[in-house]
Parts: C-alpha cells; structure tokens; sequence
C-alpha cells in the first residue's frame, strides 16, 4: 500500500491513510481524502473558497480514475456544487462516459442530488472585487453587461500563480490496484469556460494497476500539451525505471516553447513501491505527504528540484 498526495491535500491525507490501512479500495479512501480537502475553507484552491473566475463565477475540475479497469470519470467548468471529486466519481460509475463540463455537469449533478453550495464566500468575493477595481472594472459594469469583453481584462488579471496547487491523490491499496484522484478551481481570475489539465485524463492524472500512477499540478497549460500524467506511466510500462520516466517528462516539458510556461510539479508511484515528486521551474520548495504501512501518520516531505 502507498498514499501520496500534493501539500494541498493536507486536510484529507490522514483520513485515506487510515481507510486504506482498514482495508478500504483506493479509490474510495482518495474520494474520502479529496472531499475534506474540498470541504477546508482555508484552501483558496479546491472547492467552494476558491477564488472565482475574471467574471466572478466559481468553475471547479475533478477527475478520478481506477487503475484495474482505466475507467475515468472528470467533470470540468462545474458551478454551483461543493463536491466535485463526488461528481466526477459518479461520472464514471453511473455514466458510459469519461467526462461532462459545464451546465451538463450541473445537470447531472443536480440529478444524482449532488451537494450544492450554501453561499458564496465573503472573503473570496472581496478579493474578486479588488481585482476588477484593479483593471479598471467593476462587478456592477459585469452584472449590467453579461456580454461585456472579457479578453484584455482576463489576460491582464489571470493569475495562475495566486492557486498553485489542484490537489492530488495516488494511492495502491492492498489488493494492489492503484488509483488517482483531483480537484481544483484552476487559476485565480482565470476567463469563463478554461479548463486546466485536472478533467483531462491523460495530462493531469493517470492510474494504470499494471504499472503505476502519476499526476501533476500548476501549470496545466502545460501538462496539457505534454500528456504528462500518461507519459510517466506509458514510459513505466515500456520498463523504464520510475526516475527515468519522471526525467524524461521533464525533459518534455522543458522543451515546450511558445504559450503558456511556468512551474510544473509531478507526483508519481511505480508497482515496486517506489514514488517520486519533482518540482520544475518552482521558486520555493514543494512539500508534499506520503503515507506507507508502518508509518504512525504520513509524513510531509519535500520534493526534489527538476
């Protein structure tokens, strides 16, 4: 058994661990882990206290995905809902699809009687209107023009540095099958409809039980355009050693050129028990939570520099 998770998964990390020590499938003690992340309001980043879009619109991301089957389920640009890694599970179980946005993704949540979110929050609403004050706009100028341009005003705001982090579970349980889980409300002020890499399976999380998992966090602009998440673990399946393939997606991603470029940070496990989080292009040190049997609780750790 093995449990990681970003620094942002810190609310939840020690819930899992005790339900995967219990004997609890991984995808289960992720979705546990996930939804108290979700659920902190001091994450700014994951949930209903994440700072909005440029338009003053909450638009959440999650995904999940079970390593034994490669079935997924993610759901992206999602109003409305307070539990998105809840959604996107039920995606997967109840749908014959991989992913819904956004007013189908409301719809099928209010049809499974997803949670919804009681109010907005007072502080992430200030901050939103600071901003617009900032770049000479105004919620009342919004509100008066739905269609108002929003191009300059997104590219001038847009904040991918403000949310560092989606947060990020993998985890292998004891029958051996792995799993990964996300959520994010992507960057601060970001224009309506973006999507980062945490819906898109494949570029911001990955889980295949025959070989391993991996998933990524800030810039998904980037992990996008790499496939990253699949990369780690399609190299692991052509048998490279778990820091080869972590190096080689590094590679990867170094060599992008033109869009948009910042700090990446990958979490990966391989099936011999051995993970690995590097951090690229990050100006402070990345901690991250690792939990394995044998450990009285899980230990936060710092990632290597890429």
């Amino acid at each position: 058994m093995i449990l990681l998770t970003n620094g942002e998964g810190a609310s939840g990390v020690g819930e899992s661990a005790r339900r995967l020590a219990a004997g609890a499938a991984a995808l289960d003690a992720i979705e546990v882990g996930v939804r108290l992340v979700e659920a902190d309001p001091k994450v700014r980043s994951v949930g209903p206290g994440s700072w909005p879009n440029i338009a003053g619109e909450l638009q959440l991301d999650a995904a999940m995905m079970e390593g034994s089957s490669r079935r997924s389920g993610a759901v992206g640009a999602l109003s409305g809902f307070a539990h998105p890694i809840s959604v996107a599970r039920a995606v997967m179980d109840r749908l014959p699809h991989e992913i819904l946005v956004g007013e189908g993704a409301a719809r099928f949540a209010r049809e499974i009687g997803a949670e919804t979110i009681a109010e907005r929050d007072a502080f992430v609403d200030s901050r939103w209107g600071e901003v617009l004050r900032r770049h000479g706009a105004s919620r009342a100028a919004l509100d008066a023009t739905p269609d108002a341009p929003l191009i300059d005003l997104a590219r001038g705001a847009a904040d991918p540095e403000l949310v560092r982090d989606t947060t990020v579970y993998l985890a292998r349980d004891a029958a051996g099958h792995f799993a990964s889980g996300a959520s994010t409300s992507g960057w601060a002020w970001k224009y309506p409809g973006r999507l980062g890499d945490t819906p898109v399976i494949g570029a911001g999380s990955y889980a295949d039980t025959r070989f391993g998992a991996a998933a990524c966090t800030h810039t998904g602009e980037m992990t996008i355009r790499a496939g990253t998440a699949r990369a780690i673990v399609l190299s692991l399946q052509l048998g490279m050693p778990l820091q080869e393939a972590v190096d080689r997606a590094v590679a990867d991603l170094r060599d992008l050129r033109g869009g948009q470029l910042g700090a990446v940070v990958i979490h990966a496990l391989d099936c011999a028990g051995g993970h690995r989080v590097v951090a690229l292009n990050t100006a402070s040190p990345i901690h991250y939570w690792l939990w394995l049997p044998g450990m009285p609780a899980p230990e936060r750790r710092i990632a290597a520099a890429a």
